[in-house]
């Protein structure tokens, strides 16, 4: 139920168990999460049925809502299946099922019909007539296309229903094709990003050369128009494909990520009840470090529009302590223009490197050691950062590693062992150890 002016609700992904408890600890009021199919995230780890049993029970705990993405666009063969994971989800009973494929759709109420349905980017909402047909059906929330203003949401949102939320993306990657339904992965590499296998071709790396007038005439002929440029895929030698230009200009692939912190309040106005952070494929520390920031803007926020304001340059500082790309408001504030895009890299910026989550606490003697699965190298005498949920960083040492046999080590060069550390802090459950790197 859409209230005005309300502060929303910050829904964040995971892409594991750890990391939805992560997610949870440092400020989730909800989690988005997929199985192990029907995903548009099929490369994240996921969950199986046990992982997503446990992970709803953890976060409805912790009065945490849990949403379960069963947004593939369905081929025939996929719907008998389909209805097998349904009725799984039927009895695993997460907070709301996040569906695209109007087959799916009708399979879902259907086999879950006392779970709330919500309508997936991947659908193109972009008009309130869209918003109306969808809750018509009976969806309790729709989530905004990405090519959306604030205007355009503004005026949906006065012509739906109060009851009928809206969802949109404040955070994280943007995609280069219309509201995510892109081709690219599949004409490059045969794995359908419509089916959860996307390669994320749009982050490779590119060459552009003009095209030879030989090559100018067969592609005048086949395309219609007459291309000026061609691009190469480093790892794609000599096979050049061709870029036209459009009244709408020319289509280049590597956007900016989106970041609104510092217009949370144009959102609200805008009317839209939850704001979601992009990432099923991210780390925990990408997880927490977004999630953290935005709960303490949110909560920042809620006591006032200037402590709010007032704390603007600390929240920018703490969102570039994960990996990232540069920001751009996206679509938001009018269509992007030619600053949106990157040119020069297809890589994340990162100022910090990812440790291990803290899975456990072993008392040794009269010494605390934390349990962790390691991320990256690290050795004793480094110094790295405990990050809390309460947005202190706590700066300590690595005293002493032991590895899962309890035998001390200097170094741990190799991830996913087991170790427990000695560090000059204590530290809690579920807190992210980094380095600066």
């Amino acid at each position: 139920m859409h209230r005005q002016g309300a502060i929303p609700e910050l829904l964040i992904p995971a892409s594991s168990l750890e990391v939805l408890k992560v997610a949870v600890r440092y400020g989730a009021d909800a989690v988005y999460i997929g199985g192990e199919a029907f995903s548009l995230r099929a490369k994240a780890k996921n969950f199986s049925a046990q992982e997503m049993r446990e992970g709803i029970s953890y976060a409805h705990a912790h009065g945490v809502k849990v949403f379960v993405t069963v947004n593939i666009l369905a081929h025939n063969e996929d719907l008998l299946e389909a209805d097998d994971y349904l009725r799984l989800l039927g009895e695993l009973k997460p907070d709301a099922l996040l569906v695209a494929d109007p087959g799916m759709f009708v399979r879902a109420r259907k086999l879950c019909p006392d779970i709330p349905i919500h309508i997936s980017t991947q659908a193109n909402n972009v008009n309130y007539e869209t918003f109306l047909f969808w809750h018509s059906l009976g969806a309790e929330r729709v989530v905004c296309g990405r090519e959306l203003s604030l205007k355009e949401i503004s005026e949906i949102r006065a012509q739906i229903p109060d009851e009928l939320e809206i969802e949109a993306f404040v955070h994280g990657a943007m995609c280069i094709s219309y509201s995510g339904r892109c081709l690219l992965s599949n004409f490059l590499t045969g794995r359908d990003a419509n089916h959860g296998a996307c390669t994320h071709p749009c982050r490779w790396q590119y060459s552009v050369d003009e095209v030879s007038e030989s090559d100018r005439m067969f592609t005048y002929t086949r395309l219609g128009e007459e291309p000026r440029f061609s691009i190469e895929e480093e790892s794609r030698t000599g096979e050049r494909m061709p870029v036209t230009e459009t009244e709408r200009g020319t289509f280049i692939f590597n956007s900016k990520d989106l970041c609104m912190i510092e217009h949370i309040p144009d959102m609200i106005e805008a009317g839209i009840d939850s704001l979601k952070i992009e990432g099923r494929m991210k780390n925990a520390l990408y997880v927490a470090t977004v999630a953290r920031t935005y709960r303490i803007a949110l909560d920042d926020l809620a006591r006032g529009r200037n402590i709010y304001e007032s704390h603007m340059d600390w929240y920018h500082e703490q969102i570039r302590d994960c990996t990232f790309r540069p920001f751009t408001t996206g679509f938001f504030y009018g269509k992007p223009g030619t600053d949106a895009q990157i040119y020069d890299s297809n890589t994340y910026e990162r100022n910090y490197i990812y440790i291990g989550c803290v899975q456990g606490i072993k008392q040794i003697d009269t010494c605390q050691y934390i349990e962790i699965e390691q991320k990256n190298k690290f050795s004793v005498g480094d110094e790295i950062e405990v990050m809390r949920p309460d947005g202190e960083n706590a700066v300590t040492v690595v005293d002493e590693i032991l590895d899962e046999n309890g035998t001390p080590v200097q170094s741990a060069p190799h991830p996913q062992k087991k170790l427990y550390l000695k560090l000059r802090t204590t530290a809690d459950i579920c807190d992210i150890l980094r380095k600066q790197g």
